[in-house]
């Protein structure tokens, strides 16, 4: 067989896989978060007018597009190689299409100046919409924030327990007697749906239901504050963004002032000493201001003091100082014991 067609053939093989790759990855994330067999139904493989195609709006899934500078390298990589995915869409109520998967690429195929791009349409509901947009992305791009990680694994656990109620509601007239559950079974029951929710999301992502919650409660800070804490973290890090997220979005705003002054940076032990002063979720941005320039005059108090000596009786630690050869090691000690400590 010539070189030509046998790459040719390599690729239609390639192709294919990563295309089976997609579609089944959503489907196993379906089947084990909604404990539900994927109903079996014929897609549609087809070229799409990209004036046809709509950003996936069903929920806020949070990934952003790639950066310029990637999204002309893949568009260079489509006039040369074409498309090796099809991308994921369904149809909307309009005519036009939803982009499930593959944003990037019509962003690409749209800046190499494509008129049309191979998709796959598919048939699905709201909750294996939002699996199949959400899944591969969370799997196999690197490099996403922790904020971006947090509104997929939020959408994801919202289509879960909406799928819950449902299954609450269902249940309230089931079976011969139809008798109605009381408030108390149904509210347990919505319990364990959002536990099992984080827990099943978990352990197919392979993160833990710590990670997640963390992430999720960050999905709370108004864009202001994502900005900086995604791209100037040392003004805003996760330990006092996880505690800023407690406050309602006016209240945050007294934050995002905080942050923006020049020579000063927000830590964490300043948060501590605002949530204790101003306990959210609603915080005044004049009583902010003010426990946060308590604790930063505090902290300038801490530095301005002289140090302090600390001194101990020798003879009492005579039969463990002798071990040391002098009192450089003995410090080290010390200090590293009281490291240990403070954890």
């Amino acid at each position: 067989m010539p070189r030509p067609n046998m790459n040719d053939m390599l690729k239609r093989r390639m192709t294919a896989t990563q295309q089976a790759s997609e579609l089944q990855t959503s489907d196993e994330a379906y089947q084990q978060i909604f404990r539900e067999t994927v109903p079996v139904a014929a897609a549609e493989l087809c070229e799409l007018p990209l004036d046809k195609l709509v950003a996936f709006h069903t929920a806020k899934i949070g990934f952003r597009p790639y950066p310029q500078a990637k999204l002309e390298a893949l568009a260079e990589q489509l006039q040369e190689d074409g498309l090796f995915v099809r991308i994921i869409v369904r149809k909307t109520c309009t005519g036009n299409y939803e982009v499930l998967s593959g944003h990037n690429r019509v962003a690409a195929a749209t800046l190499a100046g494509w008129r049309t791009i191979p998709a796959e349409v598919v048939d699905v509901d709201d909750t294996r919409a939002i699996v199949i947009a959400t899944s591969t992305n969370l799997i196999q791009r690197q490099g996403l924030s922790i904020i971006e990680r947090g509104f997929a694994y939020k959408a994801l656990l919202d289509a879960k327990n909406r799928h819950g109620q449902w299954y609450i509601e269902a249940a309230e007239t089931f079976g011969d007697s139809r008798q109605k559950f009381d408030e108390a079974s149904a509210q347990a029951i919505e319990g364990r749906q959002r536990y099992n929710a984080r827990k099943l999301v978990a352990e197919f992502f392979g993160v833990t239901e710590y990670e997640i919650r963390k992430a999720v409660k960050l999905t709370q800070l108004i864009p202001e504050l994502t900005n900086i804490l995604e791209n100037t973290p040392k003004q805003l890090n996760l330990a006092c963004a996880d505690l800023v997220a407690d406050y309602n979005a006016e209240s945050q705003k007294a934050f995002v002032e905080i942050c923006s002054i020049e020579g000063y940076q927000i830590n964490k032990a300043a948060m501590q000493h605002i949530v204790r002063k101003c306990p959210p979720p609603t915080a005044d941005r004049q009583t902010v201001f003010a426990a946060w320039r308590e604790a930063r005059d505090a902290a300038e108090r801490r530095l301005a003091a002289p140090p302090r000596i600390i001194s101990f009786d020798r003879k009492r630690f005579a039969p463990y100082l002798d071990k040391f050869s002098n009192d450089q090691e003995i410090e080290k000690l010390f200090l590293e014991f009281l490291r240990e400590r403070a954890r």
